[in-house]
């Protein structure tokens, strides 16, 4: 993973590039149908949904489900633009908030919202997709947000100098693993280990630890094999 472009969110490089062309009213109305469903089928299932649930879903053959997104990860960035967007949104103004710990806070409770309330963007946060430059764009951005907070933060002796992007990673991974047992019985309770977690990264609560934190690398061969094995 590491401010977001909303407007190029859930587009590929060559739709930015080169404008489609209008589709027919019956083609647009497919392409709609197929976006709601995998929206849906995403957010409940992560990932992994089934393309072939999505398209009898949108009530079109699989193929047409081809025509329109020839990857999974075309039709999932297309389904997760809303929710990309309102992260963006989040993020922007959690930047914007002067004091540097309430700015850190606001912006990881506004990722973990997000992350509780859609298992498809849970996924999307805690994976890479190194075949795709357009998911690849988005994490690039969202982890130059994640240490452009965090360093202010460490800056100014709010937070403890040795916490990494790859400790903020690892709590996504933690609640993303945690939403999965308690979403139904307790949605809410991501926000008490949070914050659990914030007390921990606080500069004056800091002990030795015995590990360093991952590298860059290491991290990133994570989360990719997540990608492989998800």
């Amino acid at each position: 993973m590491c401010s977001l472009v909303i407007g190029s969110v859930g587009t590929s490089e060559s739709e930015r590039t080169q404008p489609r062309a209008p589709w027919r009213r019956d083609a647009q109305e497919r392409h709609d149908r197929l976006i709601a469903a995998a929206r849906r089928e995403f957010a409940a299932r992560g990932v992994d949904a089934s393309l072939e649930q999505i398209a009898r879903e949108a009530d079109v053959a699989i193929g047409t489900l081809y025509r329109h997104f020839p990857t999974r990860l075309d039709l999932l960035l297309a389904a997760l633009q809303p929710r990309l967007g309102e992260f963006a949104e989040g993020s922007l103004e959690a930047l914007k908030i002067e004091d540097p710990w309430d700015a850190f806070v606001n912006y990881l409770e506004n990722l973990f919202r997000l992350q509780a309330g859609d298992r498809g963007f849970n996924d999307f946060l805690s994976r890479r997709f190194p075949g795709s430059a357009d998911t690849e764009r988005i994490h690039d951005q969202m982890c130059q947000q994640i240490e452009d907070v965090l360093t202010r933060a460490q800056k100014t002796g709010h937070v403890r100098p040795d916490i990494a992007l790859a400790d903020i990673v690892n709590l996504i991974w933690s609640n993303g693993r945690m939403l999965d047992t308690t979403l139904t019985s307790a949605p809410n309770a991501w926000r008490r280990q949070l914050h659990l977690m914030l007390d921990a990264y606080r500069a004056d609560r800091a002990h030795p630890l015995p590990e360093p934190p991952m590298t860059d690398g290491q991290l990133y061969d994570a989360m990719v094999r997540l990608s492989t094995t998800g």
